[in-house]
Order: structure tokens, then sequence, then C-alpha cells
């Protein structure tokens, strides 16, 4: 058997940017794909069809990879999402090309799984959420020394790091 763990940039982004389409914005979580029309064009950005059973399945698969990314889940929750998909060899004048065959209905969400299980294989515990609990934010971690906490420097860095400068403030000075 062989395990395919080459991930494309492409379903990389898509998958992050489906893990992220619930933020919290000013304390309230929103879900960036809550209403079809928003739907539509984020498949369509992503070049996936912007059809309502391709929406229901990423809906479908962003909440068991969410849970699966944070430790809630087990990988059967996504089994459904990649039964059917297959790649194909085509020779070509210096070698063989490879083609991913999607199922019709699903392509976005099988995408999505695919690239979470290569992530899982090729760099393990690279993929996860942000070390701000009040965060529903996902990262990648790219660094050389895997130490990567958040989402955002700028947004969930700079606020943790003031919380615990704030919090060492207050503490009484021993003396």
């Amino acid at each position: 058997m062989v395990v395919v763990s080459k991930i494309d940039e492409a379903d990389e982004t898509l998958l992050l940017d489906l893990l992220n389409t619930t933020p919290v914005v000013d304390g309230v979580q929103r879900d960036d794909l809550g209403a079809v029309e928003a739907a539509r064009k984020w498949l369509t950005a992503h070049g996936q069809p912007p059809t309502e059973g391709e929406w229901r399945a990423l809906l479908d698969a962003r909440r068991a990879l969410q849970r699966l990314v944070r430790g809630d889940g087990s990988a059967s929750s996504v089994a459904r999402f990649v039964d059917g998909v297959s790649y194909r060899p085509s020779i070509v004048d210096d070698g063989i090309t490879w083609t991913l065959d999607l199922p019709g209905g699903r392509s976005a969400a099988a995408r999505a799984v695919l690239a979470w299980d290569a992530l899982r294989v090729s760099s393990p515990g690279r993929l996860r959420p942000c070390a701000n609990q009040e965060c529903r934010r996902f990262l990648v971690d790219h660094s050389k020394s895997n130490s990567a906490r958040w989402c955002s420097m700028a947004i969930c860095g700079n606020r943790m790091k003031a919380r615990r400068h704030y919090e060492r403030s207050r503490r009484p000075q021993a003396g």
C-alpha cells in the first residue's frame, strides 16, 4: 500500500480557510458559511462547484475536521467525505501524471479531508487550534522550531502577551 502524503498548497489553503470560517468577532462566534450566498462565494473562490450539496457537505466536514484538530473527534468521522475518492494515472511523454477523482456533491469536503490527512502524515502536530482559548481559529505552523502558538501574532499573540503582562503587574510584589 502506498500512502499519499503530498499536499497541494491550494488544498492546504482550502482546509485552513474552512477551519477558520467560525471566528469569534467582538466576543461573538460568526459563521462565514452560514448563509447560502456567502457559501457560494466561498466555494467559487476556492474553485469548487457552488451547489447546495457542496455547501451542506462542507458544513458537515468543517464540524468534523474542527473536532479532529482540537482532539475531540476520530478519523472515522470524516470517512464518508472521502468515500469514492481515487487517484488515476495517465501516461505522459516524461512519465506519469496523477489525477484526483473526487465524488460529485462533496469535492470541497473531500479535498479538505485529504489535506488534513496529508498534513497529519507529513507534518504531525503542525495543524492546530490557536492557543488563545477565546479564539476559534486554527493555524498551520511552518516554522522550523514548530513553536507557533497563535493564529495571528498581530491579534491573538499580542492580546495574550498583553494579558500576561497585565496579570503579572497586578500580582503583589514579593519583598
